[in-house]
């Protein structure tokens, strides 16, 4: 199924759930014929170019084609400062489609919304006519990928943050199809995980379970969310908001929480010098991530401005067992 008609199924109106029983959009992703995934990771980019969005591009079009990847994840805080402010704003294509202008990048795109996302007119990325506009495009509050080998569950983190409902200080947040909040959050708590038999289970949210970059940890997250990736077996949490690149371990599940938002401004020396335990690896500079995903074996990456890989990072499965170096 091509690319627009997919987003053309969904209807912005129904937001995070598909149909009345709760079960979030799933869309189908072939893996390649060798059974292989692979994907890149980035988030925190859209700034028309500038804070070296363009040469994070470009290192991305040339690790693209190096990997022959199959799809782009973005993890939100896509477009700055304020989002979109409807579906004819030209930062859309100004940040996105005249920015990833590879070969190898011309994949669909796997976006979620962040905070910056919510303070413009959210509904706007969550329109069809966006992808008329880039087929690339599809961007829903939550849904699931079927990769084949994995699942990707993509989750609407902002919701659950509790300040800015409370504190939002100058900004405006766009809450349509949000409250109440309470309910919308165990909607999505509810049917976010559930029974796979894929062999990689992976959730992608905009905000930091675990980080220790300027934001730190999301303690809504902690709390409500990490239980469930324990309880459902999760191999990786993906996210953005923190603009560093970052690996975690969790220290009482196999979970591994990778940070990639650093795809435009970076924050150079603003880290947390506390909840350090677990930390494998962390670079306050600009960047991106790429996932390679056979049967038995995920291979983490993380690349800076430059091209160069500043960690990597193996897992391995045999069985179910997880076990990494």
């Amino acid at each position: 199924m091509g690319c627009d008609r997919w987003v053309m199924l969904v209807i912005p109106i129904i937001y995070a759930l598909s149909n009345v029983s709760g079960e979030l959009k799933r869309f189908e992703q072939p893996s390649k014929g060798d059974g292989s995934l692979s994907f890149l990771v980035i988030g925190d980019w859209g700034r028309r170019g500038a804070f070296n969005q363009s040469q994070v591009a470009s290192q991305m079009g040339k690790m693209g084609e190096k990997l022959d990847i199959d799809f782009v994840v973005s993890t939100g805080d896509n477009f700055y400062d304020n989002g979109l402010r409807s579906v004819h704003d030209l930062a859309f294509e100004e940040s996105f489609t005249n920015i990833y202008t590879a070969n190898s990048l011309q994949k669909q795109w796997y976006s979620v919304l962040g905070n910056h996302d919510y303070r413009g007119d959210a509904e706007a990325q969550l329109s069809p006519l966006l992808t008329k506009i880039d087929t690339r495009w599809l961007c829903l509050r939550s849904f699931i990928v079927n990769a084949e080998l994995a699942e990707i569950i993509f989750v609407d983190t902002t919701p659950f943050v509790k300040s800015y409902f409370q504190d939002p200080e100058d900004h405006i947040y766009d809450w349509r199809g949000i409250n109440p909040r309470k309910h919308y959050i165990a909607n999505l708590l509810k049917c976010a995980l559930r029974e796979s038999n894929a062999k990689w289970k992976i959730v992608v949210g905009h905000h930091a379970i675990k980080s220790v970059g300027h934001h730190g940890d999301t303690r809504e997250l902690a709390t409500h969310l990490l239980p469930i990736l324990k309880a459902n077996n999760v191999d990786f949490y993906m996210n953005g908001h923190d603009h560093c690149l970052e690996h975690i371990s969790d220290t009482e599940s196999p979970i591994q929480f990778l940070t990639s938002g650093a795809g435009s401004k970076a924050w150079r020396g603003d880290v947390k010098q506390l909840n350090r335990e677990g930390l494998k690896f962390f670079y306050d500079g600009q960047g991106f991530m790429s996932v390679q995903l056979t049967q038995s074996n995920a291979e983490i990456a993380f690349y800076d401005v430059d091209g160069k890989i500043l960690h990597r990072w193996n897992a391995f499965k045999q069985f179910g067992d997880h076990s990494s170096i």
